[in-house]
């Protein structure tokens, strides 16, 4: 995650960015962004991460998991996944979404995100 946002700094860079607690702060120590950081991941930083998915405050989501390694925490990242499905949230998992995801918010393709932000699931 480090070395896929030093690379695409100049894009993240001006946006509101959020990680979990240590990812955040290796980001930190590596590039010049400000991250707002929640708790490690195991410790509940997925569910903060959630919370701001279910009010609709975030644009995207990339969330680079190994897929050939078990997690710990594994029901709240799924559970995080579920949610964003829901909420239409784009998330990427891998580096080729990933790449996609940040080239997209480049070209500032996510201004119908700001649509999407007035809607509520469930609310006529």
């Amino acid at each position: 995650m480090v070395n896929f946002v030093t690379a695409y700094e100049h894009v993240f860079d001006g946006n509101k960015l959020f990680a979990t607690g240590t990812t955040g702060q290796r980001i930190m120590e590596n590039t010049s962004l400000t991250i707002h950081r929640f708790m490690s991941g195991p410790l509940g930083g997925d569910q903060q991460i959630g919370a701001m998915v279910a009010q609709n405050e975030m644009d995207l989501i990339i969330f680079l998991r190994d897929p050939l390694m078990a997690q710990p925490h594994e029901p709240d990242i799924i559970a995080l996944l579920r949610l964003s499905d829901v909420m239409g949230i784009p998330v990427a998992t891998n580096i080729a979404t990933a790449e996609l995801l940040v080239r997209a918010l480049d070209r500032g393709d996510f201004a119908w995100r700001e649509l999407v932000h007035k809607y509520k699931p469930g609310e006529a």
